[in-house]
């Protein structure tokens, strides 16, 4: 297993709109994102000097934003130049970048408007969420117990900082020995892993949950999308159970930390021949190559 994050003694934090050292990077235990999850975050990636897709995860930080009445005191511009200025200061050509916003200071009760000024701060930092034997071999997964909340408690699309659903569900992959699980939603179809979307492929054809069966329309998903376009690969969305799974001839997961990795088990059953298949290998490669050639320019 390999899930790994550097942070130095020298890592410059974005608080608030400073530069500090990380031992100062201290939000109050009054904060209401510390309090209740009351906030949001979006995570992104840089590759080659290039933050990649910066616009679409600022875009969607608004969207979050927007949908749990937090006013956003920034514009889109001024967050996109945190984050170039985030990854200069810490000297990065290829990291992870973790942007988190919450409500703010408030009092002791759920009362948002208690909390005069969102606080911001924002990470850049080195990561390795898989080996680069499983991005070559593929992973092992297991169906989690538990499952989504339904879209009618939180929209699955709010990248909320209540993240506990899905780090009881990676609990329980852990405990299972791997590092990924399906998450199903309330009627049992799947919906999304406890990080990353999911894609099947079946006789040449790549299917992936609509995002109305709980999953995040996810950035790299989204990519996945141009790219089979691009590729002339036909990718349909289509409602699916583990069992559609099961018997596919190959499949893969998509996500901003895990980028594009093969799975080659689920719930002990061989996926295909037991190996990334074609159509994964290819995708894998062309989007390595489309994330190192294409984003924001930092210095």
């Amino acid at each position: 297993m390999s899930e790994t994050s550097n942070i130095s003694k020298d890592q410059k934090i974005w608080l608030d709109g400073e530069l500090v050292d990380q031992s100062r990077a201290q939000v109050s235990v009054f904060d209401h994102g510390l309090l209740y999850g009351d906030g949001i975050f979006e995570g992104i990636r840089l590759y080659s000097g290039r933050v990649f897709r910066l616009e679409q995860h600022i875009e969607r930080l608004f969207l979050s934003a927007k949908s749990i009445l937090l006013r956003l005191p920034w514009s889109h511009e001024e967050v996109c130049q945190a984050v170039v200025d985030t990854v200069n200061a810490n000297h990065l050509t290829n990291g992870y970048i973790r942007l988190v916003v919450t409500r703010g200071v408030g009092g002791l009760g759920l009362n948002p408007y208690l909390c005069e000024h969102p606080s911001m701060f924002i990470i850049a930092a080195d990561i390795k969420l898989y080996s680069d034997d499983s991005y070559e071999n593929g992973l092992d997964l297991i169906t989690c117990a538990t499952r989504r909340p339904t879209p009618a408690s939180l929209s699955p699309q709010v990248k909320s900082l209540n993240y506990l659903n899905n780090v009881m569900a990676k609990i329980e992959c852990i405990q299972a020995g791997v590092m990924e699980g399906i998450m199903l939603n309330e009627q049992g179809y799947v919906a999304e892993c406890t990080g990353d979307n999911v894609f099947v492929v079946k006789k040449g054809v790549i299917y992936t949950p609509p995002v109305s069966d709980g999953a995040l329309d996810g950035i790299t998903r989204e990519v996945i999308f141009d790219l089979c376009e691009r590729e002339g690969i036909e990718l349909l969305e289509k409602t699916m159970t583990r069992h559609d799974i099961y018997t596919c001839d190959e499949a893969f997961l998509t996500g901003t930390a895990a980028e594009v990795i093969p799975f080659v088990k689920l719930d002990q059953r061989v996926i295909g021949d037991g190996g990334p298949g074609p159509l994964s290998r290819k995708l894998v490669a062309a989007f390595r190559e489309l994330a190192n050639s294409e984003g924001r320019l930092c210095k």
